[in-house]
């Protein structure tokens, strides 16, 4: 009879235990399904949790990695193209850095080539960028965002994982070839970006989040995560001076990443740090974005 009653209580142990982890599981997974239950036309969801950030191995502007939690976000599914940013301009809007002389330009210097409707809106400064996005009733992704939108939880290298980029998985520079283009051309420039989603989407429905067009982010740059401190960590971080109109400590200047059609696979990687001006000029580039919400 104690044999009986012991094996029947090791019998109830154990069912106890495996529903009580299949109810976790369960509940998790109901939860995360619940914080992404609202659909926003073109754009994907992000669900809570922890992602890792950073590289230990590659540019020292990107040391430490660390895990970084942010709360659930969405993100524009193609970077803004040159006709999305029209719309903005025939609103009257997205153009008050020009005003107020914070930029010069706003269309990118190599005219049509770059114009085309579904090509990325290149040449933009932060300003205008983040104008659009308030236009838009959204707004530019926190670096973090950008970098777990674009690499995913474990710290993948690039958007599709580990493998190094090349011209079937993003619009790079490979071989003298700027945007993948058959032969090379001269001048370079000529050969340009190509239309958003020519590639294949990442993990979360993304597009171009590797190549085409480097991508404005809200946070001003910061030498290191290491320099930035507490700012830079924790929960839902915004970086070095948040909210802040300027930067000084840092030289006020914003990050970009993704990498471009104009550079090779390495400048592709998600974790990649560029620093340029918010004003994007006298140094001019040719810079896009995409929106978040």
């Amino acid at each position: 009879m104690k044999v009986f009653f012991k094996t029947l209580l090791f019998i109830i142990f154990i069912f106890y235990t495996f529903t009580l982890s299949f109810c976790s599981k369960f509940s998790n997974s109901i939860s995360k399904d619940l914080e992404c239950n609202r659909l926003i036309k073109g754009m994907s969801c992000i669900p809570s949790g922890e992602f890792i950030r950073g590289s230990n191995v590659y540019e020292a502007n990107e040391k430490p990695e660390a895990k970084i939690y942010l709360d659930t976000f969405y993100i524009d599914q193609y970077e803004v193209t040159n006709e999305d940013f029209q719309k903005c301009l025939d609103a009257g809007a997205c153009k008050d850095c020009l005003k107020s002389g914070k930029c010069k330009k706003i269309f990118p210097n190599y005219g049509a080539r770059y114009s085309q409707a579904r090509q990325p809106m290149v040449g933009v400064s932060w300003y205008s960028a983040k104008e659009f996005c308030e236009f838009m009733d959204k707004r530019l992704p926190t670096e973090a965002e950008w970098e777990k939108a674009a690499r995913g939880t474990e710290g993948e290298i690039f958007p599709w994982g580990n493998e190094k980029a090349d011209c079937e998985k993003a619009v790079i520079e490979e071989d003298g070839r700027k945007g993948c283009w058959q032969n090379k051309v001269s001048p370079p420039h000529h050969m340009t970006t190509s239309e958003v989603g020519s590639r294949a989407p990442n993990r979360y429905g993304l597009y171009d989040m590797a190549g085409n067009s480097w991508e404005w982010i809200a946070d001003w740059y910061s030498h290191s995560y290491e320099e930035c401190g507490s700012a830079c960590l924790g929960k839902n971080p915004k970086g070095a001076c948040a909210n802040l109109n300027s930067c000084e400590k840092f030289g006020n200047r914003k990050i970009v990443k993704g990498g471009a059609w104009w550079w090779p696979s390495d400048y592709a990687r998600s974790s990649r740090r560029r620093p340029h001006v918010p004003g994007n000029f006298p140094e001019y580039h040719h810079f896009g974005f995409r929106c978040a919400k």
